[in-house]
């Protein structure tokens, strides 16, 4: 799912202000919860003397291990890392212990005293659900939890390749017939999301206490058009939409937890298996600390295997046990003006904001012959270009017509109404050569006095027949990618939508600086429920920056 981020802010010192990020597929602010709050990196101000540059550095590379162990990005063994958290300075120990307030919380609120118990954990321990960027207040990384789950453990060596693979092997017949007791006052329930007024419910929990950015300017708000094209795709089951009410409300029971999950098929390299793409965990705010994410979690789990599904896929902004790629999100302003006012993005330093609008206008006008909405009768041409572009990627969805008409053209409408919008490009010989496809999520502006909604164009699957060349041709899909997505972004601009957003997955690298997006404060991971896999790029470099000569295995899109 998608993560809150925002355009990051150069001057902000990573030292000393935490970045701000979005959520995960799965998502929740509780301290408990599987929730996507992203991470991400920021570029530190210049430092006033050597003296200080040097002792900056030395904690930066302190940090800099601790993230590569966290990522797979480093060549240290498991009882390096161990004992450079040992040797770390107090205040900075403190400082890690205050960025896993779930470590925080199981060892006292004490901060050294939590240190010092902090040092005894194993290092899977201590590595589950930090926040790299040290957004993690609403924390889902439940360390005591994912220790029970099959899950790849981070101090597994990955420094050759291993069998890819459920970890866990289950019958239908042992999974609980029944779910687990919740404490007294509340009660399981099936959300009926074609019922209008349960679907209702959703909605309000959802846009009351889903993901915000750290620092409460931005919560998602998902309207009923895109729930429930996100949760009722081909082949959706019905009791996979779990809630949990609160009978101590005697008069409405009103709905104050839910966590959906949807099957779908998908690749990893050479192997095809269903599993439940999990999303939109929610715990009302009031209720944070009760330990409902956990159960959450276990409960669509095992109505998932009642069905003889075994595997997951989720994503989320915060570590946890332990993601097979990292993605970084990139936003590209349409209406500047908008965005700097409600702070999204920041003014760069000797800049203007006349400077600024000009630098991010765009033409009238698209440029590229043939283009024109997808309809219908287009989805068997572009059911199978996206089909063969996909087989790219180590990861990536394996889509029927049916699938690819619903994620592509459904549903239709005017303004909030529309969920997804697909172009194609037809040549003169009527061949569908390339598409392109963007869905709608808007953000609710929190406390602004004159803007209420940030509209967000996120950028969804797309193909080109240029890819497909033998041999590959990187520079000839560079540049038909950079004139495809330069009219998304037109076309989202005539659409009303204020940024366009994308992650560092499939060959985006190839056009993101190109078309002026900025690296936001936010990344994704991505994670595989009782699957182990190889690890996948993301599409960045260890500087968490654009990898275009390696560019990305994700093929995946997560909402």
């Amino acid at each position: 799912m998608s993560e809150e981020s925002k355009e990051a802010d150069p001057l902000k010192a990573v030292e000393s202000k935490p970045d701000k990020g979005k959520q995960p597929a799965v998502a929740s602010d509780d301290e408990d919860d599987v929730e996507d709050v992203a991470d991400g990196d920021g570029t530190t101000a210049a430092d006033a003397t050597a003296s200080s540059a040097s002792k900056k550095k030395k904690k930066k590379s302190k940090r800099k291990k601790i993230k590569d162990a966290l990522t797979g990005q480093s060549d240290d063994p498991t009882d390096k890392i161990k004992a450079l958290l040992d040797k770390l300075p107090e205040n900075e120990l403190q400082e890690l212990v205050k960025r896993n307030p779930e470590l925080l919380k199981d060892h006292g609120s004490d901060p050294v005293k939590a240190a010092e118990a902090f040092k005894s954990l194993s290092l899977n321990d201590v590595l589950t659900g930090l926040a790299l960027g040290g957004k993690n207040a609403k924390d889902m990384g439940n360390y005591k939890f994912w220790k029970t789950q099959p899950v790849p453990k981070f101090d597994e060596a990955f420094d050759k390749p291993v069998e890819e693979g459920p970890l866990q092997v289950q019958k239908v017949e042992d999974v609980p017939k029944e779910p687990q007791k919740l404490i007294d006052g509340f009660e399981w329930v099936t959300m009926d999301l074609t019922n209008d007024s349960e679907m209702k419910e959703v909605y309000q929990l959802l846009n009351g206490h889903y993901v915000e950015d750290d620092e409460a300017m931005f919560r998602f708000n998902y309207g009923t058009a895109i729930l429930k094209w996100s949760l009722m795709s081909p082949g959706w089951k019905a009791d996979w939409h779990v809630g949990i009410r609160d009978c101590r409300v005697k008069d409405r029971k009103p709905l104050v937890a839910f966590i959906s999950a949807v099957p779908m098929t998908i690749r990893v390299r050479n192997k095809n298996f269903v599993a439940s793409e999990v999303n939109f965990l929610c715990v009302h705010k009031k209720l944070r600390g009760k330990r409902l994410a956990p159960i959450l979690i276990k409960e669509v789990t095992r109505r998932s295997n009642l069905h003889g599904i075994w595997q997951g896929v989720y994503t989320g902004g915060i570590v946890l046990p332990k993601p097979v790629s990292t993605c970084r999100y990139y936003h590209r302003s349409l209406d500047w003006k908008k965005l700097y006012d409600i702070g999204f993005s920041p003014m760069p330093p000797g800049s203007k904001p006349e400077w600024q609008i000009r630098k991010y206008a765009l033409p009238d006008k698209t440029s590229t012959p043939g283009l024109r909405e997808m309809q219908k009768k287009d989805v068997p041409a572009v059911h199978s270009l996206m089909k063969r572009y996909e087989a790219r990627f180590d990861m990536g969805p394996e889509w029927d017509e049916e699938e690819t008409a619903h994620w592509l053209l459904q549903p239709r409408g005017e303004g909030e109404e529309q969920a997804v919008w697909t172009y194609v490009v037809e040549d003169e010989h009527k061949n569908i050569t390339d598409f392109f496809s963007y869905y709608n999520l808007e953000s609710t502006i929190i406390n602004h006095p004159k803007h209420k909604v940030l509209k967000v164009a996120y950028l969804f699957y797309y193909a080109s027949e240029t890819g497909l060349s033998k041999p590959f041709d990187k520079p000839a899909l560079k540049e038909r990618l950079n004139k495809l997505v330069s009219d998304a972004l037109i076309l989202a601009k005539q659409n009303k939508f204020d940024v366009f957003n994308a992650l560092s997955l499939m060959d985006n690298t190839l056009f993101l600086e190109q078309q002026k997006f900025g690296p936001g404060d936010g990344s994704l991971h991505y994670y595989l429920f009782n699957y182990r896999a190889n690890p996948i790029a993301g599409g960045v470099n260890r500087k968490n920056a654009v990898d275009e000569e390696n560019l990305s295995g994700v093929g995946l899109v997560m909402m």
